[in-house]
């Protein structure tokens, strides 16, 4: 696929460091050299099947900051790191550089200066062995919110321990920072019930005598699938009305919003919120990546119709037609 947009096979990287047999052969014959591993047993598998590769060695690094872990699946450790490079001399495997993930939604740039520190450490272990790296994949798992701090962090590291100078390509993986913010997810409130009140003698005006049940368009068979991968996601919700607005001075129930299915574990949050009607709609923003490939059509119900908008400026800059 990528090729066929006119990629060549020089600057593609295949990134997996778990790959069947018939991977690796098609790879080769498909002149893509650069490919990850982080085991023995893939390196036997690279030998047979694409001897000529430009290998990558992914490290584990500490994910403890990150809202997707990745280490525990993937990247070798620091005390297997030597043994694996000269295994990989020993094949007459040519090793070029390293690569790691902090997991996605990383919160702490402090987790980046780790990882680089120790890909350093595995650059000069490399170096004694006989290989000369020059490439650097610090991953991805990057995010709009709080991205300069996190890239200032990154680029201090860097210029510690990867001076450019040095002559090492660094290279990153943002596919996250790219679309997370590119999509606004529409849901209708389409069903609703109150699930039970206080006496009137108890009740106190401010929303607490009340739970109110949401049922909407979407959920964690659509684009909530994943709803790790948005543990804030109340900070980006917002309600609309098709005829008037929410005020902000309306007061603010205990609410639970579920998804359409008849699964009892389609519950998408619990918050507190303006009492809303059937037919008004909840907004979500900043739900972009991992939402529509991730999504299914379970029990029958759609995936999310994707709508796309733009600026009048954007449409005549794109020479957009139709």
């Amino acid at each position: 696929m990528v090729m066929s947009i006119g990629v060549t096979p020089d600057k593609i990287i295949y990134a997996h460091t778990t790959k069947p047999q018939s991977h690796i052969r098609y790879a080769c014959a498909q002149g893509v050299d650069i490919m990850t591993f982080d085991n023995k047993e893939e390196l036997l598998k690279i030998t047979t099947g694409h001897p000529n590769a430009k290998l990558i060695l992914r490290i584990a690094v500490d994910d403890s900051k990150s809202h997707v872990k990745l280490s525990t699946k993937f990247g070798a450790t620091l005390v297997t790191v030597e043994s694996l490079l000269k295994q990989a001399h020993e094949l007459h495997l040519d090793v070029k550089g390293v690569s790691f993930h902090v997991g996605s939604l990383c919160t702490d740039s402090v987790a980046y200066k780790r990882a680089i520190e120790d890909a350093h450490h595995v650059f000069e272990q490399a170096r004694l062995i006989g290989f000369h790296l020059d490439l650097l994949d610090i991953g991805g798992g990057f995010s709009g919110p709080g991205f300069e701090m996190m890239s200032k962090g990154i680029n201090e590291a860097l210029d510690e321990f990867f001076p450019a100078d040095r002559g090492v390509r660094v290279i990153a993986e943002p596919g996250r920072y790219f679309v997370d913010s590119a999509f606004t997810l529409a849901m209708n409130v389409f069903a609703k019930k109150k699930v039970w009140s206080l006496p009137i003698s108890q009740k106190d005006g401010n929303g607490l005598d009340t739970l109110i049940m949401y049922y909407v368009t979407s959920g964690i068979y659509g684009a909530f699938i994943d709803v790790k991968i948005y543990p804030d996601i109340q900070r980006y919700v917002r309600y609309m009305r098709p005829h008037r607005s929410v005020e902000s001075t309306e007061p603010r129930y205990q609410s639970v919003i579920w998804g359409p299915t008849c699964d009892g574990a389609d519950r998408i949050m619990d918050v507190w919120m303006p009492e809303l009607n059937i037919g008004d709609w909840i907004l979500a923003d900043r739900v972009g990546a991992y939402t529509i490939p991730m999504s299914t059509d379970f029990n029958g119900f759609e995936k999310p119709t994707i709508y796309l908008v733009v600026t009048p400026q954007i449409w005549k800059m794109l020479n957009l037609k139709g």
